[in-house]
């Protein structure tokens, strides 16, 4: 038996594995207690790779096993970011997909995104991947054909964390139950500062991957690297695809990158549902907003990743602060699926998420309207 590896296992064992399938705990499967944690390969060892990693390994169900980059020094200060026990160190992100981890965290640019998710998927991995789901039509349709084939029994997330985070489900729940209302309008924002910083490197290629951000192909532009988590709460709110899009943009403080610094913009949905929204990383240190607005009949729900706000009328308004960041909402919610069985695979829901932005983006080039039937066909 010991000869025999844990894929050659799975692909001789088939239907009839299945069919015998029985539910145990997961210390009766791995053994020790140190080895019935759930075991997790970072790819991608940069800010929010890392930041992701660290809640993985200080939840009591998971461990961080493994580390893959391009590049050593990322390598070395996510190991001592995320306090990872002498992890094993990967450059190839395949040979990491081969190792023996059950779940892998996909924190790369956005534009490796597609590859790197349908090969998790090969593998037969959990995947939790950040978003977005790619940075062009192209990668996004690729995205949802591996999402198609994950595994039934294996879990697919995307970092889109409103959709786990306490006062986002209490602000929906509200909204479904008629407690504002018909929902007649709405208005979202991420209106901040710069979270990029380049950095010179010698080698032109080096330079452009270690500065993706920069780069409208590597990133996609800020209007679907950062607002996309905007325009998923749209997509579950809404419940709907938007109709077109009309937008502007400008350069006006970062000049040398390839991406635009502020936007503002209008989507038209059914039902005559019209959506402002509006974006910049240009604002001054200490200013920011961020979140989204529902106008109803009876009220106005305001949702943020700090909190919730329901307007019930001008002297009754309640406030929900969230207790914390809620990607630790996300994460563990992804591990709870993975403990108990209970999977999910998001993947299309999400890449449908990223094309409000890729939409919007289009709109903003043109300084004028992109129709997504026009654009995207029946995706």
């Amino acid at each position: 038996m010991n000869s025999i590896s844990r894929r050659e296992l799975i692909r001789r064992g088939g239907a009839a594995a299945a069919t015998t399938f029985t539910i145990v705990a997961p210390q009766a499967v791995r053994g020790s207690q140190a080895n019935s944690k759930i075991t997790v390969g970072l790819i991608g060892c940069g800010g929010r790779g890392s930041y992701d990693a660290r809640i993985f390994n200080a939840d009591p169900r998971a461990r961080v096993t493994a580390l893959c980059d391009l590049f050593p020094d990322r390598v070395e200060s996510a190991t001592a970011s995320i306090k990872a026990d002498k992890p094993a160190v990967y450059s190839d992100f395949e040979k990491l997909l081969a190792s023996d981890v059950d779940a892998v965290v996909i924190a790369t640019p956005p534009f490796e995104h597609p590859r790197m998710l349908a090969a998790a998927v090969q593998a037969r991995k959990h995947v939790y991947c950040e978003k977005p789901m790619g940075v062009d039509l192209a990668g996004v349709k690729a995205m949802i054909a591996a999402s198609k084939k994950q595994d039934p029994k294996k879990d697919l997330a995307v970092g889109f964390q409103q959709r786990y985070g306490p006062v986002y489900l209490e602000a929906f729940k509200r909204i479904q139950e008629g407690q504002i209302g018909e929902l007649v309008n709405a208005r979202a924002f991420w209106i901040a500062g710069d979270p990029f910083k380049r950095t010179p490197y010698p080698d032109p290629k080096i330079e452009k991957l270690r500065n993706w951000f920069c780069y409208k192909d590597y990133s996609g532009d800020f209007v679907v690297e950062q607002d996309c988590h905007n325009f998923d709460v749209l997509h579950w709110f809404l419940n709907a695809r938007p109709i077109r899009a009309v937008a502007m943009s400008g350069r006006k403080v970062r000049t040398t990158m390839e991406i635009m610094d502020h936007m503002s913009g209008t989507f038209e949905f059914p039902n005559g549902i019209h959506v402002n929204y509006e974006a910049n990383q240009i604002s001054p240190p200490g200013f920011s907003k961020v979140g989204e607005e529902f106008t109803g009949t009876k009220g106005v729900m305001e949702t943020s990743r700090a909190r919730m706000v329901h307007r019930k009328n001008a002297k009754d308004i309640e406030t929900i602060p969230s207790p914390r960041d809620i990607t630790y909402d996300g994460i563990e919610a992804f591990l709870m699926r993975i403990e108990t069985g209970k999977v999910e695979n998001v993947g299309e829901r999400s890449a449908i998420s990223t094309l409000f932005g890729i939409l919007v983006r289009t709109a903003m080039y043109r300084q004028g309207e992109a129709v997504w039937k026009k654009e995207f066909g029946d995706v």
